[in-house]
């Protein structure tokens, strides 16, 4: 039996964040002894996004604990909450205000006493810097040590950052004296002069972090939610994971730019240019302007981290030649399986039907093989006198995320594709159905076994994609003999120019015509 999940709470078929407060912290919490955050009734979506509601409920028992250091009932880590010296010199200024207040309410002797004009003159010296340390020791090492306690410097005795720190202090203390003597008058207005103070500006409460990996899993929710992003999680979770353990924290408002520059370059290392660029830095440049744009962080700190790629330098044409195109299609047309004696090494009629179909399916619909082997039965239909294989995402995925309708060249049908498909049971052609079985995986694995197959036939051409190459080769055709870019991207499922594009104007009897001006291939052997 599976254990419990840490920090998970069910309550009547809600899920919740749960952490308990400390004891000692509690009266620092509103007198609370847990915190909660609610994450919904799916079990599935709650163990998302727990780990960033557990890094907010921290957070808060954080913001508790310092309210203890503060009061002095806990002894906190040494410089846990670094102030700047004029942060530092503020905060002083503002508690010693703040004591001279409660001395009036509870001592009215405290209004009528004198200041000392010694003490005012040492503490000009030591803010014009005409004290040894050892003096200025004697005027703010004890307010030092304050700040040292509550985890705001880590300053030592006599060196330069203490000599600055102290030299801010005697501004502090100078300061307030001065509004003391005022107050004594019964001026109650007066306000500090010293830039040091009054440029100043002490941090607000840090605020709670946000989870990159819950950044991640947001934003690919969105995107599902209109119908798109279906490849994301898969490719940019790894990138995401390597990305938190090379930075050793999960708080996206902790990213800096130079986390990200040391990140790519250690990644260079191992990894290609293209690769870095364009899957782990554009993965998280991606997901950081989504959430700016959500108003869930403020700036998108990967916004300028490029990594330069050196550009390729082609020597042909991407897609296949006519000669080209002519043997690879010979080859899947005469293909024939092994035969052994043990059936049970014998390839699928499935993938045998992908290595005989799929690259002339692939010849007059400018599709990827990957699309091609996830069809099923189905797909292939008739529309009035047009036959027409749908490519959609119902049956795995699809590269511009809709579906798309592409007519069937006449050679297709000579060729006997409708009789193939007749014969075939209901569900994919070129894949064994099962009960759950993943039909995106199971077609890239299809996919891969025909494009192993080409390259080991040595018919694939250096420089050519065999899950590319048709793709190029029927955008070349397309334009060469006029073929529109819009019904040809139609046929060929580019995604549109404009967000909600699907090509909706360009009829099928528009593609139809595209296609059928498509010259045929001669596939008799070779004399």
């Amino acid at each position: 039996m599976a254990g419990k999940v840490r920090n998970l709470l069910n309550r009547d078929g809600r899920y919740f964040a749960r952490l308990v407060i400390p004891k000692e912290l509690r009266p620092f919490m509103d007198g609370k002894t847990e915190l909660r955050t609610p994450l919904g009734a799916d079990y599935r979506t709650a163990l998302k996004v727990l780990p960033g509601a557990v890094a907010a409920l921290q957070h808060n028992i954080a913001l508790g604990e310092r309210r203890a250091v503060e009061a002095g009932e806990r002894k906190v880590t040494v410089g846990r909450y670094p102030l700047a010296p004029d942060q530092i010199a503020l905060r002083s200024y503002q508690d010693r205000l703040a004591q001279d207040e409660v001395a009036r309410n509870t001592a009215p002797a405290w209004a009528s006493m004198y200041i000392d004009d010694s003490l005012v003159a040492q503490l000009r010296r030591g803010i014009a810097g005409q004290l040894h340390d050892d003096e200025l020791a004697e005027l703010v090492e004890h307010r030092i040590q304050r700040f040292r306690e509550i985890g705001n410097t880590t300053a030592e005795h006599g060196t330069d950052e203490w000599r600055m720190l102290a030299r801010a202090l005697c501004v502090s203390e100078y300061e307030a004296l001065a509004r003391v003597a005022e107050r004594n008058e019964g001026d109650f207005t007066g306000q500090p002069a010293h830039p040091i103070i009054t440029n100043a500006t002490l941090p607000a409460d840090e605020l709670p972090p946000v989870s990159l990996t819950g950044l991640l899993a947001d934003y690919i929710a969105a995107k599902r939610r209109v119908g798109k992003g279906r490849g994301a999680e898969k490719r940019w979770a790894p990138v995401f994971v390597d990305l938190k353990k090379f930075i050793k924290h999960d708080d996206a408002r902790r990213l800096t730019d130079d986390n990200l520059i040391a990140w790519r370059d250690e990644r260079m290392k191992t990894l290609s240019a293209k690769t870095v660029a364009d899957v782990y830095l554009a993965s998280v440049r991606t997901v950081l302007s989504w959430a700016v744009a959500n108003k869930r962080l403020a700036t998108n700190v990967a916004k300028d981290v490029r990594q330069e790629k050196a550009k390729k330098v082609r020597t042909r044409e991407q897609g296949f030649t006519l000669p080209e195109a002519i043997m690879v299609l010979r080859a899947a047309r005469d293909y024939q399986p092994k035969i052994t004696d043990n059936p049970a090494n014998n390839e699928l009629p499935q993938t045998t039907a992908a290595k005989r179909w799929a690259p002339i399916l692939c010849a007059f619909s400018g599709a990827r093989i990957t699309e091609i082997t996830q069809l099923r039965k189905e797909d292939i239909r008739r529309e009035g006198d047009t036959y027409v294989m749908r490519v959609t995402a119902d049956a795995g995925t699809v590269k511009a995320g809709g579906y798309r309708d592409v007519p069937m060249h006449q050679q297709l049908i000579d060729l006997g594709l409708l009789d193939f498909v007749n014969a075939s049971a209901a569900g994919p052609l070129f894949y064994r159905a099962g009960k759950g079985r993943d039909s995106v995986k199971a077609s890239r694995t299809v996919s891969g076994r025909v494009s192993d197959w080409l390259r080991s036939l040595g018919v694939i051409p250096e420089g050519v994609q065999p899950n590319h190459g048709w793709r190029h080769r029927f955008k070349t055709l397309a334009t060469e003999i006029g073929i529109a870019d819009r019904v040809a991207d139609a046929i060929q499922g580019h995604a549109g120019r404009t967000a909600g594009d699907n090509y909706g104007d360009v009829t099928i009897a528009a593609r139809k015509k595209a296609i059928n001006r498509m010259p045929t291939y001669d596939l008799s052997s070779p004399s």
